[in-house]
């Protein structure tokens, strides 16, 4: 660790949250450089959503690398690509009905957001896109002027324009219609604001605090792009890969995004790999206008390819439900053991958490009392009030149930601390 503190600059944010150096990885453990064990109930940021070296994706990867397979290759044809877009199509698109061509755009999530909105710029010859309140999307320029955490856009040190921010699902309220208050901007002539070219969403805000848009709200914000001539761009970099069930977040909304953005476990193994799907009208680039050096990473499309095997059947997204209701029914039994904190369960699938007000950044403090248990969780929300749950989607029984044990005692431990004149107005609250 010394090494990092004197040279990695200071913008390092994880290795602070987690002062140790980690050395090897199996599964859904991490082994630091002294053999101490964790639980990883980060996966990454949703990167590991088949854990740490897949024997049968690593295995893939090293016969393709003894192989002299292509490593780098910009967009060249490769047999890699080749057999990756083949499976892609077979395994995920036909079974759903789905027609989209695909686009390697670089190899990050913010890679393929940029794309995504320079396309959508381009086919509708609009300059604004539309966003909503405590998205994330990337940390490039495009992608911050569509995000809405003040720490992040502030970051910039420029200004962020050519958006408009829309409230999200509840966050005006459980009673207010937030699409009812985009629809009155997007049809008075007084609003101030021009049609924009795109409407960009996530189905689960897995930054933004875990906020959950049900399916009539995503209907209906389809049909309202479709009614404004919009197109709509799901961004299912975190949610996406199975993370809440589905491959897609969206399948089962009954919408067809126009255009898809999808990173993070595509790669299956941890690999850079980031793609922007659209409707085949909606490709209407020229060859080379939009490029980077590494949208070629044919390792990564060794071990997308092998990832995607898991999809076959429905034996992977039938675990996900299942042990989705074991972490939901675990977390509301925290809460309602600690109703000082007035916490509130969180998200869908397998990327849940607690929310809470009552602790300063609840969910950092709930974080840091995991890691002295030995497990590894993050935070989600503008103040990090979300305790966020996120473990590879094929984690054992055994070791998701001991992980949730150690999220309750350090949500107990974190609730302890609350003053006694602090709990009784809670009390009277809740009362």
């Amino acid at each position: 660790m010394n090494t990092i503190e004197r040279l990695e600059s200071e913008v390092r944010s994880y290795c602070r949250l987690w002062p140790v150096e980690f050395a090897t990885a199996r599964g859904s453990l991490l082994t630091d450089v002294d053999g101490n064990e964790y639980i990883d109930f980060f996966a990454g940021a949703g990167v590991m959503n088949y854990g740490h070296n897949d024997p049968a994706i690593k295995r893939a990867l090293l016969d393709y690398l003894a192989g002299d397979g292509i490593v780098h290759s910009l967009d060249m044809a490769t047999s890699a690509k080749t057999r990756f877009l083949d499976a892609f199509e077979r395994i995920i698109l036909k079974p759903r009905g789905l027609n989209y061509k695909v686009q390697f755009p670089g190899p990050t999530g913010t890679n393929a957001v940029e794309a995504a909105l320079k396309l959508a710029r381009k086919v509708k010859g609009r300059d604004s896109i539309m966003s909503f309140t405590n998205a994330f999307h990337g940390m490039t320029l495009g992608s911050l002027a569509v995000t809405g955490n003040e720490m992040k856009r502030r970051g910039a040190g420029v200004p962020l324009n050519n958006s408009s921010t829309m409230p999200y699902f509840n966050f005006l309220g459980e009673e207010a219609q937030t699409l009812d208050y985009m629809e009155a901007y997007l049809r008075a002539g007084g609003s101030g604001i021009d049609t924009p070219a795109a409407m960009i969403v996530e189905t689960v805000q897995a930054e933004g605090g875990l906020n959950v848009a049900p399916a009539r709200w995503m209907k209906r914000l389809a049909a309202l792009c479709e009614e404004h001539d919009m197109l709509l761009i799901v961004d299912d970099i975190q949610a996406g890969c199975g993370r809440t069930g589905d491959f897609f977040s969206w399948e089962s909304m009954g919408i067809q995004p126009d255009i898809v953005t999808l990173s993070k476990s595509l790669s299956g193994f941890g690999l850079p790999f980031a793609v922007t799907l659209m409707k085949p009208e909606y490709d209407q680039w020229s060859p080379g206008e939009h490029n980077g050096t590494f949208r070629g990473h044919n390792p990564a499309f060794v071990t997308a390819t092998e990832a995607l095997k898991r999809w076959e059947t429905g034996e992977l997204s039938n675990e996900v439900r299942r042990k989705e209701a074991i972490v939901r029914d675990r977390l509301e039994a925290i809460v309602r053991e600690h109703p000082v904190l007035d916490g509130e369960v969180r998200g869908r699938g397998l990327i849940q958490g607690i929310a809470s007000d009552a602790v300063e950044g609840f969910g950092e403090e709930v974080a840091k009392e995991a890691f002295k248990q030995r497990l590894i969780m993050e935070t989600s929300g503008p103040e990090s009030e979300v305790a966020k749950i996120l473990p590879p989607l094929v984690i054992e029984d055994e070791l998701l149930a001991r992980g949730l044990d150690i999220v309750a005692e350090s949500v107990a431990t974190v609730a302890a601390r609350l003053s006694p004149v602090e709990r009784q107005l809670a009390g009277v609250a809740g009362g």
